[in-house]
């Protein structure tokens, strides 16, 4: 494959005031390492004015349809206590939850089955999280992707799950692929720099901006990094709070590809230090990313990050609807 850059601005228009609300994190499951009881969660998914989140269609038990939130940065799958509770879900073990504020513990549950492709996928254990904190009925994470595909495609403004032998948009004109490798059933890209320094990035679908920690924020201090616009809120599914600024990061480099004014909020997030990434500068690629490209696809199963370069003129209406504050 040829090497080549792609320069794309994709600095969004946010107003001050902001709310940020919640996705889960948790451990795998089955096909990827497990630590004992312990769920692992994080909870940064910035909520924007819009409330335009993407959700899957998704069958519990045969039921439903129910709509779900897709995020890979979460290793294990949630369902709202609604849901749980009009099902009868039986529960199961309690387990640790990690937010971006700490560690609590939440409750679990059965559940027979989960199907959004076919066949249904067995999914035996799952948070029971606030539909509220969520945005959704429940989260599709890491735990049911291993073997699929998540694509987007901007244009049409939907996204799919498929599974991972499916044909995709890899004969795309415009396509270019990072390889990822696997961290607690995340995707994670190294081939990455943000103005001139290497970061660390996890893929993740269930945020709406992205968020660096304190240790990438250091290292890009007085490298073109733009001062703090505002504070902003993020709040854990337990109800707390933690502070971060929202401010502009000129460059990021993933691959042959080159982001712009890149919008993040940096924060001393629990998450990292879960991750065992708080030392080394790292960055949660949220949707504020995802949405410069004309399609993403996120391959678990071939550990892939394919996205297609939207033509010039594309490019240009994005840029324009993006000062205008639209999506």
């Amino acid at each position: 494959m040829v090497r080549r850059s792609v320069v794309l601005a994709v600095a969004l228009a946010y107003g001050p005031g902001l709310n940020a609300q919640n996705v889960t994190r948790m451990d795998a499951v089955n096909g990827v390492p497990e630590i004992d009881r312990t769920t692992q969660a994080q909870d940064v998914r910035f909520k924007d004015a819009r409330g335009d989140r993407m959700t899957v269609a998704v069958r519990l038990g045969g039921t439903g349809p129910y709509q779900f939130l897709v995020d890979t940065g979460a290793d294990r799958s949630a369902v709202s206590s609604a849901i749980a509770s009009r099902l009868s879900l039986s529960p199961a073990a309690p387990a640790e939850l990690h937010s971006s504020t700490g560690v609590t513990t939440v409750s679990t549950a059965h559940v027979p089955s989960v199907e959004f492709t076919r066949p249904a996928q067995k999914l035996i254990e799952a948070a029971v999280l606030e539909s509220g904190n969520m945005g959704a009925d429940g989260i599709v994470g890491a735990d049911l992707l291993r073997s699929q595909r998540v694509q987007f495609d901007f244009e049409k403004k939907t996204m799919t799950i498929v599974p991972a032998a499916a044909p995709d948009f890899h004969d795309e004109p415009g396509t270019i692929v990072v390889e990822a490798r696997r961290k607690n059933g995340r995707l994670i890209l190294t081939d990455a720099v943000a103005n001139g320094q290497t970061v660390t990035v996890v893929l993740d679908t269930g945020s709406e901006i992205c968020v660096g920690n304190e240790a990438m924020r250091r290292r890009l201090l007085g490298r073109n990094l733009v001062d703090a616009r505002e504070k902003v809120q993020l709040q854990s599914v337990t109800g707390e709070m933690i502070s971060g600024d929202y401010m502009f990061v000129r460059k990021l480099q993933i691959g042959g590809i080159a982001l712009e004014n890149l919008a993040v909020v940096f924060v001393d997030a629990h998450t990292f230090k879960q991750l065992k990434l708080d030392k080394t500068p790292s960055l949660l690629l949220g949707m504020n990313a995802f949405r410069a490209f004309k399609k993403v696809s996120i391959d678990f199963a071939n550990r892939q990050f394919r996205v297609v370069i939207p033509e010039h003129s594309a490019l240009e209406t994005r840029l324009a609807m993006a000062g205008a504050g639209q999506p």
